[in-house]
């Protein structure tokens, strides 16, 4: 077991399974977030981003869900040790709308696969699927987000360029109106590594395009 300091939380971690990641900390800063905020973290890992969104605003319920049963066991470990109020749940993306209410949610959040299975390198164990979706992509996490979200609600999530017109096309067909987009650059001269974007349910077209996010 490691420790991972955010804030005045503490996260514990395992080696074999999901990490503390930059993606994962880039996007809980570039959420919208306000107090008393419902938050619903889909693959939610061992709860890096509910730990990570915690630190920047009180008050929050931070709910999720995790295909993994270990990750989900860690998850609901590191809610109780650092006093925070939530629920997770082992249940696949594709459940959620089935066994979940929908409209409960101000904020659902994602830090979701990349990688369809056979593509890509990818890490053995947890940390690997974590990593691996399925052939339908990210049509099965915008649609489950959409069920949560109250109208008005926000969708945060991340993605690597070559993925951003397959899901902008998701985020269409399930009502998500995209609002905000920021690119992460590892340089000033280098192309985007990195796509944060943030939709609304049922919201009114007009996307704020941000300066890119360089990173040295």
């Amino acid at each position: 077991m490691t420790w991972e300091q955010l804030g005045p939380y503490r996260l514990a971690q395992q080696e074999d399974l999901p990490k503390v990641s930059r993606d994962s900390l880039l996007l809980a800063e570039f959420a919208t977030l306000r107090r008393g905020d419902r938050v619903f973290d889909m693959g939610c890992g061992v709860g890096v981003l509910g730990l990570s969104l915690a630190r920047r605003e009180r008050g929050l319920t931070l709910d999720g869900a995790d295909c993994q049963e270990p990750c989900v066991k860690l998850a609901r470990e590191n809610l109780s040790r650092n006093g925070l109020a939530g629920s997770i749940w082992q249940m696949d993306v594709a459940e959620l709308p089935e066994r979940l209410s929908a409209g409960s949610y101000d904020l659902v959040i994602a830090n979701p696969p990349y990688f369809h299975p056979g593509r890509g390198k990818i890490a053995p164990g947890s940390r690997g699927i974590a990593r691996t979706g399925g052939e339908e992509g990210l049509e099965p996490w915008c649609r489950a987000a959409r069920w949560l979200l109250r109208n008005g609600g926000r969708f945060a999530l991340c993605t690597r360029p070559w993925g951003l017109c397959a899901l902008l096309a998701h985020l269409a067909r399930h009502k998500l109106e995209p609002k905000r987009l920021q690119p992460v650059q590892s340089g000033p001269d280098r192309p985007a590594n990195l796509i944060l974007l943030e939709a609304a349910a049922q919201g009114k077209p007009g996307l704020e395009l941000l300066p890119a996010l360089i990173m040295r």
